[in-house]
């Protein structure tokens, strides 16, 4: 497993004469560690003394090995294994990579800025495992199909039992969108079959009476209930059985597990009873921010992960999901009411304290002695701020992050005088807040960036009452695979589990009008694609040619009413589809069937070509491959998948979901339109003049008359 993986960091920095950095990690609760090594890749400053250095690698504060740092491969990859004590493994881990430098034999500066050494973060932990059996208990759940301690991405395969009926679809869609509920930030993939179990690992069954499961004998089913069994193709591996008498009773079942598996026990349970959860609101998924109150720092993350330490200590992050679609026009930002706490440091003038929104600068603090009456009362420096900062909305998209970054100065006293003392603290009070309830939600659509980042429109609703998700004709495993790693992907988003979710095909869309539609295609087996190909984004399917308009023509034209942000960016599609080298495409617009309602397609020329674009979407949530690749994004109203890269080809927005306060809502229709709003001035002054000349005749023929 890489380190970067682990940390989430690019690399490890150690800076300073005793710098350290670290990760956590732990193994499955099905596994049991037998053996583990680091295999270091790093780099060292040439400045360092090798008598006198040396890399020291610890595991759980005991110390595991040392590294030399020779003279010769200074400032040079190196590569380095470090075998751990087994002995010393628990539940939990902490790695931790600690730098001894010295660069002189005399007096030498703690901070200087020789004494620098960096482990890459393709260095990788290695974890000899061997299974360990676990009881076929209930009240495990979700371990083991899910193991919060495996931060590698979950690979789950679901056993569907037959070719699936809608229904069914719809109750693995449930279980598919939990598990990836679960599995958050690391994203799960579920691979589909119909009556084959894995030969290896865990999976989850779909069972009604007269399903046949080769290997499996399928318990007698007497209402909607859940079981655990071990895989009789692998005796470490475990069976979730999800089982009803009808498709009624196999989604009750499916719904028992997502909402309440901890009440769950024993080899097998009954569903007695299941009270129907309340209705969801618009906005509301439990991962995102709330709408309706200031929300508490200490709501988003553990208390311990504000606190830092140190005098360059790593930032404090606040990781954020906003809900998408923030109406930030004519406002002043998101209001952060901020309360961070500090060390200071005597003589230390230029100590700050950085916040940021995304890796971009908003505002720094000063963190010096505090002057005045304070002091003067207590003897002691003033320790803590508050300050209430306005976030720019557009930086906050649905994933983002809020960092504070705490710099402090070191202040050198004079030869021989300077030392490093560990009493340096900083931290962000769990009390600070963000608030986003004073803005509206008001999105110009179609974008699939937020398709890709967090589901929507169709996370709207958490829990996908309002999505219905159209299925090729003729179906097969691929498709289904592509479905269910799809509805995973919408889980992860919301942290809610799709129980409102409706599977139809397309000759029966009509009836979901009233319904946001993601259609599914591998190849030519989506009828709506035809039906819907004059409302499908330009170019979608590679034959029409399209050119932009230039510059001045987009400046003319806007004053004519149209926004140019209506309008695509870019028409090289020709260019992009005649390379033949597009295997997959994902468009959106909205629904053919009924304005207001938006509708995704996501489409590949094969099911290899669905499958690329599912894991195209996958990738697009992974930050490190966001850093690596910042172009290649999913986004506009059409992106074309080639090989691992997504292009974005158009940008076509014209209708907008959500809804705007009425003032607002008249200033941002005239903003957009201002040709409407000087011919609503002229005709307001027309009518005024009017009315005038008409009360002034009036008056003038009563004075005539007497």
């Amino acid at each position: 497993m890489p380190l970067s993986r682990l940390s989430g960091q690019s690399a490890l920095p150690l800076r300073g004469v005793d710098g350290i950095n670290g990760l956590g990690f732990s193994a499955r609760r099905d596994q049991q560690v037998i053996g583990a090594r680091v295999n270091l890749d790093y780099s060292y400053s040439p400045a360092l003394l090798p008598d006198l250095s040396h890399l020291k690698v610890l595991l759980n504060g005991e110390v595991a090995g040392s590294v030399p740092l020779p003279k010769e491969a200074a400032a040079t990859p190196t590569r380095q294994t470090v075998e751990l004590p087994v002995p010393a493994l628990a539940d939990y881990n902490r790695l931790d990579v600690q730098l001894i430098g010295h660069y002189t034999l005399g007096c030498e500066d703690p901070v200087h800025s020789s004494l620098w050494a960096d482990v890459a973060g393709r260095s990788t932990l290695e974890l000899t495992v061997m299974p360990v059996d676990l009881p076929n208990d209930l009240a495990l759940l979700p371990v083991p199909f899910f193991d919060s301690r495996d931060v590698r991405q979950l690979a789950l395969p679901i056993v569907l039992g037959r070719s699936p009926d809608a229904a069914r679809l719809e109750s693995a869609g449930v279980l598919a969108s939990w598990f990836g509920a679960l599995a958050g930030y690391r994203g799960a993939k579920f691979d589909a079959s119909l009556q084959d179990l894995p030969a290896t690992g865990n999976a989850v069954v779909l069972l009604q009476p007269g399903d046949t499961v080769a290997g499996l004998q399928t318990p007698t089913i007497e209402g909607p209930s859940v079981a655990m069994q071990t895989n009789p193709r692998d005796p470490h591996g475990k069976l979730l059985l999800v089982m009803g008498r009808d498709a009624k009773e196999l989604k009750q079942a499916a719904a028992a597990l997502a909402l309440g598996s901890e009440a769950l026990s024993g080899p097998q349970a009954r569903i007695t009873r299941l009270e129907t959860p309340r209705p969801r609101k618009p906005f509301d998924a439990p991962n995102w921010l709330r709408s309706d109150r200031p929300v508490a720092f200490g709501e988003l993350v553990p208390t311990r992960d504000l606190n830092v330490s140190g005098h360059r200590p790593p930032p404090v992050q606040v990781n954020l999901r906003v809900p998408p679609g923030l109406f930030g026009w004519h406002s002043d930002g998101v209001p952060v009411n901020l309360i961070y706490r500090y060390s200071p440091r005597p003589g230390a003038k230029q100590s700050v304290m950085e916040m940021m929104a995304g890796n971009q600068l908003i505002r720094s603090f000063a963190l010096h002695e505090g002057p005045g009456i304070y002091n003067r009362l207590t003897g002691m420096p003033a320790s803590e701020g508050k300050a209430r900062v306005m976030v720019p909305t557009y930086l906050l998209p649905p994933q983002t992050a809020l960092q504070f970054n705490y710099v402090y100065e070191y202040a050198k006293l004079g030869e021989c005088q300077n030392s490093i003392l560990d009493n340096v603290r900083s931290a962000i009070d769990p009390g600070s807040t963000i608030d986003i309830s004073g803005l509206p939600k008001y999105a110009a659509m179609p974008d699939l960036s937020l398709f890709a980042d967090a589901g929507f429109p169709f996370t709207r609703m958490a829990d996908l009452s309002e999505t219905a998700v159209v299925m090729p004709e003729g179906a097969g495993v691929s498709d289904f695979s592509a479905y269910l790693t799809l509805l995973g992907v919408m889980g992860q988003a919301t942290g809610y589990p799709a129980t409102g979710v409706t599977v139809t095909q397309g000759a029966q869309a009509a009836a979901q009008r009233d319904k946001d539609l993601l259609v599914l295609a591998s190849g030519d087996n989506q009828p709506l694609l035809a039906q819907w190909g004059d409302a499908l984004p330009s170019g979608f399917n590679g034959k029409e040619r399209r050119f932009s308009l230039s510059g001045w023509v987009d400046g003319v034209a806007s004053w004519f009413g149209n926004d140019p942000r209506d309008r695509k960016r870019q028409a090289d599609i020709e260019l992009a589809f005649s390379s033949g080298g597009v295997s997959a495409t994902l468009a959106g617009l909205q629904s053919p069937l009924q304005s207001g309602r938006s509708a995704v397609v996501v489409s590949g020329t094969s099911a290899d070509g669905l499958a690329s674009a599912v894991q195209a979407l996958l990738t697009s949530r992974d930050t490190e491959s966001k850093a690596d690749n910042p172009q290649d994004r999913i986004g506009g109203s059409l992106t074309v998948i080639s090989g691992k890269q997504a292009y974005t080809l158009q940008d076509e927005q014209n209708y907008y979901v959500g809804s705007l306060p009425t003032w607002l809502g008249l200033q941002w229709f005239f903003a957009r339109h201002p040709l409407t709003l000087v011919g609503a001035l002229l005709l307001s002054a027309l009518v005024i003049a009017v009315l005038l000349y008409l009360s002034l005749r009036a008056r003038a023929q009563r004075r005539l008359g007497s």
